[in-house]
């Protein structure tokens, strides 16, 4: 019988993540695009909604470090449902369990994802909120491997790390070599426009998956 393990157990840091699930992160610039070229316009009402968002985000952080519910209410599920992930034609959800086999199967890891958004059976975003003393690339290694267990090997597999003050944006590919791209990190805690840039993305991603599947 295969060995199961927590994905947080078995893969602690991004060593690990490439070494186990067989990755490399390309250092192509053309790999990973999505996150800076051709963003969709911010309507005024989006701009609200976002100003409201930030507004909300700086009341509660004055008070301290936001733990993980915290980040996804005031800052993963409001960002999600503004680009559209809520709505048709995708299918949310939350804290979906999943079980990820590694190398030939004698080896399981089992975790838990914060947010999944499915299309028809396609996962097409993977977010890890961590609490706000937490790097968001500490969550890179987890979230990789939970982007790995997607079934779907032919289209490109998108993430979401946030830990309420900055988000990160990843990019992979199973074929015809697994591998992986980052964006570079947008603090939207420190810097208005940011959450505005990490928005757009969001929203560009929602856009392309769409049309993709059209």
């Amino acid at each position: 019988m295969a060995k199961a393990f927590a994905v947080t157990e078995a893969i602690k840091s991004l060593a690990e993540a490439e070494s186990r699930l067989n990755l490399r992160r390309s250092e192509d610039e053309t790999f990973f695009t999505e996150w800076q070229t051709e963003l969709p316009p911010v309507n005024d009402s989006e701009q609200t909604a976002l100003d409201t968002l930030r507004r909300r985000l700086l009341y509660h952080r004055a008070d301290g470090e936001l733990l993980e519910g915290a980040v996804t209410l005031l800052v993963a599920s409001p960002l999600l449902e503004l680009a559209g992930f809520y709505d048709p034609p995708f299918k949310m959800k939350a804290e979906a369990a999943i079980e990820i086999a590694i190398d030939d199967g004698e080896e399981k890891l089992r975790g838990r994802i914060d947010v999944l958004i499915l299309q028809n059976q396609l996962w097409v975003m993977v977010l890890e909120s961590k609490k706000t003393t937490i790097s968001t690339r500490s969550a890179l290694p987890q979230a990789l491997a939970y982007m790995m267990a997607n079934p779907d090997l032919d289209k490109p597999r998108f993430g979401v790390l946030t830990n309420g003050d900055d988000v990160l944006f990843v990019k992979l590919l199973a074929q015809p070599m697994p591998q992986y791209a980052l964006s570079r990190a947008f603090s939207i805690y420190t810097i208005a426009s940011e959450l505005r840039s990490a928005f757009q993305i969001l929203k560009h991603f929602a856009q392309g998956i769409t049309h993709s599947e059209s």
